[in-house]
């Protein structure tokens, strides 16, 4: 498994890394709903949304809400991103708050109505927002497309360090009844690795030497958030029974198993550059 792992981000890694890189905004911005909504899909799965129909339908209320946010964010002098930053504060705000869903486990556990209707509206304050997120930081100036790749950088050191530190070092649970393996020693290992990469990368970006505590701060709350997005996806998977989100990507499970951190972590990412100007 750990080989197939590997050599799946082997190819995945690099292709993503091209796109933040080269590609426009618009075209990014583009694609990453594409992929977002994918995962949106799976969330719907475990969501207990069993109908294709009606699948594809919420499938296209999210579409139909990021359209509307890029047509509303046309002026006369090109684009405004207010819109794209109400949304990530909105996503911020969600997070804050899902951390008592949590703590709760239990909460919308069931499989009635209502559960699913927590769920849903989960899933689009974790996906849209996380979506206007990437679009405002690779849209910043200048070198927009370096910070996001930084913030991308940031969230899969922070998994792979946590992964492997965790291997080595974990004896304490981070959260045992949602996801037994995770360890406060694989948080921190994952961490370290994080502000590391983001310390060394930040410059190339034009941070200067005065910012770079900021960037750690930044860092720190990032992947911080990222673990509690991986973990939400997990309470709905221990909710349904499900093991992975899908089976598209192997080694690694569905488009959700890969970009759950994703979701969490680029709004805190993009809001604490913004407050933070670098």
């Amino acid at each position: 498994m750990t080989r197939t792992r590997l050599l799946a981000a082997m190819i995945m890694t690099p292709l993503a890394i091209a796109a933040v890189l080269f590609l426009d905004t618009p075209w990014l911005v583009a694609l990453a709903a594409v992929l977002f909504l994918a995962g949106l899909w799976e969330w719907f799965r475990l969501s207990e949304i069993d109908d294709t129909l009606h699948r594809a339908v919420l499938l296209v209320a999210n579409l139909a809400l990021m359209v509307a946010i890029v047509w509303a964010s046309r002026s006369a002098t090109g684009y405004s991103f207010v819109l794209f930053q109400v949304a990530t504060v909105v996503g911020v705000i969600w997070w804050l708050l899902s951390m008592l869903w949590l703590k709760n486990f239990n909460f919308a556990s069931d499989h009635d109505t209502h559960a699913r209707m927590f769920k849903l509206a989960a899933g689009t304050l974790a996906v849209v927002p996380a979506w206007a997120a990437l679009a405002l930081i690779h849209g910043s100036q200048p070198n927009g497309h370096r910070w996001l790749l930084i913030a991308l950088l940031v969230i899969w050191a922070a998994d792979s360090g946590a992964y492997f530190a965790g291997r080595k070092f974990g004896k304490h649970k981070l959260s045992p009844r949602i996801s037994p393996n995770k360890t406060v020693e694989g948080l921190v290992g994952g961490m370290l690795a994080s502000v590391v990469i983001a310390l060394a990368a930040a410059p190339f970006a034009g941070a200067t030497v005065a910012q770079l505590p900021f960037v750690a701060i930044v860092v720190v709350v990032t992947v911080l958030f990222s673990v509690v997005g991986d973990l939400f996806e997990s309470l709905l998977k221990r909710h349904v029974g499900a093991k992975d989100s899908g089976d598209l990507i192997p080694g690694h499970g569905g488009i959700l198993d890969r970009i759950d951190s994703v979701l969490a972590a680029l709004p805190v990412f993009a809001l604490g550059k913004g407050l933070f100007g670098f």
